[in-house]
C-alpha cells in the first residue's frame, strides 16, 4: 500500500469530518480538520473587528497568525493566540464568517502551506473543499464526498440542538446552499470534484456504509 494520505473534499455537512475522524482511528494516522483552521482564521477577523471578505485587512494579520494544531487525547484542539477556541469556532456566526474568509487568496496560500508541510510529515488524512485539487493533488487517495442541500442541512440542524442552540431548518438550509455557492464561485481554489476522486453520495448512507466503501477503495490500491 502506498504512504496512506487520504483527501477527503466536499460541500459543507456532507460527513466529510465524521469520516475522517473514524479513518484515522481504523488506520491509525493523522487526522487534520482543515476546516477548523480557517474558521480560526475568521475567528481571528472577528476579533479584530476586520470584515472577512476584506483581504487588505485580512492579510495585515494572516502571514503571522498565531495558530496551532494540537492532538490531545486523540483529538483534534484548535488554538488561536494561546488560547484553545475549538468550540468558538463551532458557532453559528463563526461558520458563515468562515465560508467568506476561506475564499480569500491570502489566507488560502498560508493554510495550504501548513497544510502541505503536516501532510508532508506524516500519513494522515485531510478533509476540506479543495484538498485533493489543489493542497494535496498527488495525494494517492482521494475521494468526493457529497449529499443533498435538505440532508445536509437536517444533519447540521441536529447537529447544533444537541450543542445546545436554537435554530431553524430554513435558515440553515438556505446558509448550507449560500456556503455551497461561495465555496464554488470563488476565484481561487473553488470547491470542485477533482477528476481522479472516488464520489462517495452519503444522502441515504449510513456512516458505516460510507466507511466500507471508502475502506475497500483504499485497500484495492
Amino acid at each position: 500500500m502506498k504512504k496512506l494520505v487520504i483527501a477527503l473534499d466536499g460541500p459543507s455537512g456532507s460527513g466529510k469530518s465524521t469520516v475522517a475522524k473514524i479513518l484515522s482511528d481504523k488506520y491509525d494516522i493523522l487526522y487534520l480538520d482543515t476546516g477548523a483552521m480557517y474558521r480560526a482564521t475568521a475567528l481571528k477577523a472577528l476579533k479584530l473587528d476586520i470584515d472577512t471578505l476584506d483581504e487588505k485587512g485580512v492579510a495585515t494579520f494572516i502571514d503571522n497568525i498565531d495558530l496551532e494544531i494540537k492532538y490531545i487525547n486523540k483529538t483534534q484542539h484548535t488554538f488561536l493566540d494561546g488560547e484553545d477556541v475549538s468550540l468558538k469556532i463551532r458557532e453559528p456566526h463563526v461558520s458563515m464568517a468562515a465560508s467568506n474568509i476561506s475564499s480569500l487568496k491570502c489566507v488560502r496560500l498560508k493554510m495550504v502551506e501548513m497544510q502541505r508541510k503536516i501532510a508532508g510529515d506524516t500519513a494522515c488524512v485531510l478533509d476540506g473543499r479543495d484538498i485533493g485539487s489543489y493542497v494535496l493533488p498527488n495525494a494517492p487517495y482521494k475521494f468526493y464526498i457529497t449529499a443533498s442541500s435538505t440532508v445536509r442541512a437536517n444533519r447540521r440542524v441536529k447537529e447544533l440542538i444537541e450543542r445546545g442552540f436554537d435554530v431553524e431548518f430554513d435558515k440553515i438550509l438556505a446558509e448550507i446552499e449560500q456556503r455551497d455557492y461561495n465555496d464554488k464561485n470563488r476565484d481561487f481554489s473553488p470547491l470542485v470534484c477533482p477528476k481522479d476522486a472516488v464520489i462517495v453520495d452519503t444522502s441515504d448512507m449510513t456512516i458505516e456504509q460510507v466507511i466500507e466503501t471508502i475502506s475497500s477503495e483504499i485497500e484495492k490500491k
